[in-house]
């Protein structure tokens, strides 16, 4: 492989998932497994991290410039010991002051939000991914437009951060519906099974491809709002002219029969 870091998009489960009891008992393995190896996936060790959290939006996009983050708990109702994780890695004030830069160069503005701590998008797959919490990371917001267009042009300005040992990760998930995961929408088991198919082949296309996601056979029983969806766009910008393709994929969610996928480019 060359210098150059791959991207990924990468789903990151239900809420704290790994750490509590579901039914059935293996609904995430599949999830957790894929994490796990996510390092040997990238295949180098980055220098740092930038991850797009589904989590996070601001009217204009914005940076984390903290250099201590702690963890933001931004999940309700879930057993005790999830709310005692740790994942302390440092923070990566100077990737935040180059993605200002090189989005600046592009025309787009990127504010920096110095208080700003890692949300549950970030830490619980981060945790499984890098448990060791060494790597420097920064998280980037979403905008509130949830403008496709908008997303994969601030992917594209930040194409030159995979040339210097950052890997850019967008965290979400291919199919997002609370109402479909417990069973209240009917036919949704085909809706995301039809959506998944047409996304991988828009992964495969290139990110203009994906501007087009809310007209796909199941969009929008799949993504209801797209803000899990969204981060993908980022991470195809930023891809540039490498092609994308599929990485991980679970036919059925439980007994869901709902499908998730991952997504890798380089």
């Amino acid at each position: 492989m060359t210098d150059r870091l791959p991207t990924v998009f990468i789903p990151h489960g239900g809420g704290p998932f790994p750490y509590m009891e579901w039914r059935p008992s293996d609904m995430w393995a599949g999830l957790t497994a894929y994490l796990k190896r996510l390092p040997q996936d990238i295949g180098a060790t980055p220098k740092a991290i930038l991850i797009v959290s589904a989590h996070w939006e601001e009217a204009d996009f914005t940076v984390q410039t903290k250099p201590s983050p702690a963890l933001f708990y931004d999940y309700y109702g879930f057993p005790e010991n999830t709310y005692q994780l740790s994942w302390p890695a440092p923070g990566a004030p100077d990737v935040a002051a180059r993605v200002i830069e090189l989005a600046k160069a592009a025309g787009i503005a990127v504010r920096e939000d110095n208080s700003r701590d890692f949300d549950h998008g970030v830490f619980i797959p981060m945790l499984l991914a890098f448990p060791e919490a060494r790597i420097p990371t920064a998280q980037l917001s979403l905008k509130k437009s949830l403008s496709p267009a908008e997303h994969v042009a601030l992917g594209k300005a930040l194409v030159p951060l995979r040339d210097e040992g950052v890997l850019i990760i967008g965290s979400g998930m291919s199919f997002h519906s609370i109402p479909g995961l417990m069973g209240r929408v009917s036919g949704v088991g085909e809706a995301s099974q039809a959506f998944d198919t047409w996304l991988q082949g828009a992964v495969d296309s290139g990110a203009d491809a994906l501007t087009g996601w809310a007209v796909a056979p199941g969009a929008r029983v799949s993504h209801p709002r797209e803000e899990h969806l969204i981060p993908l766009m980022v991470v195809a910008g930023a891809a540039g002219d490498d092609a994308g393709r599929m990485t991980w994929h679970q036919d059925s969610l439980g007994q869901t029969g709902i499908a998730l996928s991952a997504f890798q480019y380089g």
